[in-house]
């Protein structure tokens, strides 16, 4: 059962975070009359400052965008966080110990993570302080050797654990801290011994630099713990399948840019930010996993499933190629969109940033490419592709794939590369994968069973272009404005001019609704017993049955031509909302002065679909 804060604990931290002190560490506020106070908001580009903070009521307002709300609702929103975190921050701040309740029952000892954190904080300051010791020679070899220098290790926070076993334990308990507590902040064992010596050390903090464990590296010989890395136990605050190291300084950046770069290690992490890539973050002392997939997917938002991308770096090696599988499996958590970056050297960021210079590792980044295409390659390089046998064992293997892409518009480009990748024809392909793909559908979403239609019943007219296609799930929200346009499609063609609107294939994402339009666009409309036709010249049993869903789903409004023409507009806005991220992206990717002629056309072609923008979004508003 999920933890609970207590509402009087809740209450006392709103009372006691003073709103103007929390804005003021984000946004210079000046006085504005009347008890209020104005400043440039943070959420939104202006010149002239509209972002009001009321003290006395605890709130602030911004007259030009619209966002408002009380010091928890800033703290969410200005560094990502949930009510949960930003209440947590806000608690630890203000010295409020939090009753922190599962199900009626105390989860924690009151008042423990504050100290906790006090600890670690104490420890982190600790560390950075030996860096200078006649001892930490090893230290600073380290740094210099992996490119950095003192400013980079400072930046960081990074510090130098004594070989001496107790000596953090006996600093933090000259500073107050009693063993039991430095035990429950796993900085010391229960034997007393420091728990980490004679190592390179990296505090791990969340988004309000707190200090919720550590990461360290074996550095000495002779080094009696056998594990290179070696990172904080588990405690009240330290969960290492919720920790990214990093997220301190790449929350806000991930955020604003909706990118994150997964590196592997600590020293990656600190190579890429300081070439420019602000978004890259690590896993601590585990595999990157579900949770922290969803973590990263809440930072960037959902409201888009085009608008954001993670791209993990992976080595070349055998190694490599297993994670990405691993991060493969995790994909359908993500909403953004996934990408892999490899150096064909096999080289990590820390190492290709050594060796080539910063711009190497921008570049590393900026060569990302689909996640499917990646792993479908190595999947493909498991058959020996000169038998015949072993093609065909490569194709069947890389069927799942293809029907696991949820951009429907990438099933056709990535079907080519198959049968590039494996050496057979692409008709012959897309054959063996839609009969791969129709045995593997999942029977939660599997439609009724359908008769297999016979060759001397193949009809005549238009054949659809596709191969076998998933069977969408009717409960998926990005999917929503796709299922409804084409029920009313189905239900009421009549409401739609010749060109249906001008909607085109390309509208939809999903290979299945993508296909069961282009049935509709490419049979012409008749008065009697065009829903007939439709089904009879759908090949794909998928498809046909989809048809059917859909004409006897209900529809919740009285629709007219109004309604309808609302409705394809509200579905060629998300087109076109897809289509300005990625010009923009590929904006910020022009060097105006080196290439002036395709900024400037880029930029033309900005304007015209942020006008083309605005008019759907005018005539969608009759869709809500």
């Amino acid at each position: 059962m999920a933890s609970r804060i207590n509402d009087e604990d809740i209450a006392l931290v709103r009372e006691r975070a003073r709103i103007d002190e929390v804005v003021g560490a984000y946004v210079q506020l000046r006085n504005a009359g009347g008890g209020s106070l104005k400043g440039l908001c943070p959420f939104h580009d202006e010149k002239t400052p509209s972002f009001q903070v009321t003290p006395s009521r605890g709130f602030y307002y911004c007259f030009g965008c619209g966002e408002g709300g009380d010091v928890i609702t800033f703290l969410q929103k200005i560094d990502n966080l949930s009510f949960t975190e930003a209440v947590q921050a806000l608690a630890d701040k203000t010295g409020v110990q939090l009753r922190i309740s599962d199900d009626g029952r105390p989860a924690t000892q009151p008042g423990l993570r504050q100290r906790v954190l006090a600890a670690n904080q104490a420890a982190s300051e600790f560390y950075q302080s030996q860096i200078t010791s006649a001892e930490a020679v090893i230290f600073r070899q380290f740094v210099d050797g992996r490119g950095f220098d003192r400013e980079a290790a400072q930046h960081f926070s990074m510090g130098y654990a004594p070989k001496d076993g107790k000596a953090l334990h006996d600093h933090l308990h000259r500073a107050g801290f009693s063993d039991e507590e430095l035990v429950r902040a796993g900085l010391i064992r229960e034997s007393g011994w420091d728990y980490f010596q004679g190592r390179v050390v990296w505090p791990i903090k969340d988004s309000a630099k707190s200090v919720l464990g550590f990461g360290a590296r074996r550095v000495f010989d002779d080094d009696r713990m056998p594990a290179k890395y070696l990172n904080t136990p588990e405690t009240v605050v330290y969960k290492k399948s919720h920790v990214l190291y990093g997220l301190d300084l790449a929350r806000q950046p991930i955020g604003k840019k909706a990118q994150a770069v997964v590196v592997e290690g600590y020293t990656d992490v600190m190579a890429c930010h300081l070439s420019g890539i602000d978004t890259a973050v690590a896993s601590c002392g585990t595999a990157f996993g579900a949770d922290h997939a969803r973590m990263l997917q809440r930072l960037m938002g959902n409201n888009d499933a085009f608008n954001g991308e993670v791209v993990f770096t992976f080595d070349g090696d055998a190694a490599g190629q297993a994670a990405a599988l691993k991060v493969f499996s995790l994909d359908q958590t993500f909403v953004a969109q996934t990408y892999v970056a490899v150096e064909p050297n096999g080289l990590d960021p820390c190492d290709l940033r050594l060796k080539s210079g910063e711009p190497a590792v921008r570049e590393l980044v900026g060569r990302r490419v689909p996640l499917y295409r990646f792993v479908m390659r190595n999947v493909v390089a498991q058959y020996d592709l000169d038998r015949v046998d072993g093609r065909l064992q490569a194709v069947r293997a890389a069927a799942p794939l293809l029907s696991s892409i949820r951009d429907g518009s990438l099933v056709r480009g990535y079907l080519h590369d198959l049968a590039q990748l494996v050496g057979m024809d692409v008709e012959e392909v897309r054959q063996i994968v839609s009969q791969q793909v129709r045995r593997a559908m999942p029977a939660a979403h599997e439609p009724p069973k359908q008769r297999t239609r016979r060759p001397a019943e193949e009809p005549d007219g238009p054949v659809l272009d596709g191969l076998s296609l998933p069977w969408p799930d009717p409960r998926d929200r990005n999917l929503a404005v796709e299922r409804d346009t084409l029920k009313l499609m189905l239900q009421y063609p009549t409401l739609f001019d010749t060109t249906w609107n001008g909607v085109s294939a390309d509208d939809f994402t999903h290979p299945a609704y993508r296909a069961v339009f282009e049935v509709i666009l490419a049979t012409p409309f008749q008065a009697q017993g065009w829903t007939e036709q439709l089904q009879a010249v759908t090949v794909d049993d998928v498809a046909r049955q989809l048809q059917v869903a859909l004409l006897v789903e209900g529809i919740h409004h009285d629709p007219d031509e109004a309604y309808a023409s609302a409705y394809t507009a509200k579905l060629q806005l998300l087109t076109t909302l897809r289509r300005l991220a990625e010009l923009k992206s590929r904006l910020q990717r022009i060097n105006p002065v080196e290439h002036s002629s395709a900024h400037k056309q880029a930029f033309t072609e900005l304007i015209a679909l942020e006008t083309r923008r605005r008019t759907l979004e005018q005539i969608s508003a009759g869709a809500d």
